[in-house]
């Protein structure tokens, strides 16, 4: 008889929105801070078929709500490394990562080597800038949050929704702005670094410099677009992660 691909647990903290056949990738996407796993839901049409795309819900929003807030990226990775594991018996692993979670995909990919690690809209770990976003009062965190353009605007009129996400802002933000490379052995497995080329939070020339932090190939793709570019372009982003060209 042949043999039965095992069942992904999702569990806690991982959420499927795509399926696709028998040894495509699985890629695992880590949200940016502040966001949450439904964000890659709009993403999933655009892999159907080439990945199964799965996506991390971190503590502390959503229906995880209740779960007290992690401060720390390495704390999540710690937490996050093992239970993706078991996700590379039957399919490649490929990590993705936007933002902040392009730091903790970093992070797992130095505890659990993918076969490729994609990130997205963040400068290379070793590159450091003095933010303190995450100090400000609540309107100087949401003025900073609106500048990006990456979470509904209409959230942030609405008073009883702006308690329950500034929380997990502020925490995010926290945990990337306080988070330091600490230099180890670099990746082996290919790395693909994608930005706006209007991306306020991260240069295109701090973006190659990811190059820095792994000995296989390296790809930069620079796409039209500010932080949130993402959100603009998920056909062609698709195409890249997919390993394909990408139309015109």
């Amino acid at each position: 008889m042949p043999s039965v691909a095992p069942t992904l647990d999702t569990g806690l903290w991982l959420r499927r929105f795509s399926e696709a056949p028998p040894g495509a990738p699985r890629l695992v996407c880590f949200p940016h801070a502040g966001g949450a796993a439904s964000w890659y839901q709009p993403f999933a049409r655009h892999f159907e078929g080439r990945a199964e795309l799965v996506a991390v819900q971190y503590p502390g929003r959503q229906d995880r709500r209740a779960e007290p807030l992690t401060y720390d990226i390495r704390s999540l990775a710690d937490q996050i490394a093992p239970l993706l594991a078991p996700l590379s018996e039957d399919r490649p692993l490929h990590l993705f990562g936007h933002s902040m979670g392009a730091m903790i995909a970093f992070e797992v990919a130095l505890r659990n080597v993918p076969d490729h690690l994609f990130v997205s809209g963040r400068r290379a770990p070793h590159i450091v800038r003095d933010d303190r976003v995450h100090q400000k009062d609540d309107a100087g965190l949401i003025a900073e949050v609106r500048k990006l353009a990456g979470t509904n605007a209409r959230v942030f009129d609405d008073e009883e929704l702006v308690r329950m996400v500034l929380p997990a802002f502020r925490a995010d933000y926290r945990a990337a702005e306080t988070y330091r490379y600490r230099p180890g052995p670099a990746l082996s497995c290919p790395l693909t670094a994608l930005t706006g080329d209007a991306d306020p939070k991260a240069s295109v020339a701090e973006v190659e410099q990811w190059s820095e932090r792994g000995t296989g190939v390296f790809t930069l793709r620079v796409f039209s677009g500010g932080h949130f570019f993402l959100n603009d372009n998920r056909s062609a982003v698709a195409a890249v992660v997919s390993g394909e060209t990408p139309s015109a």
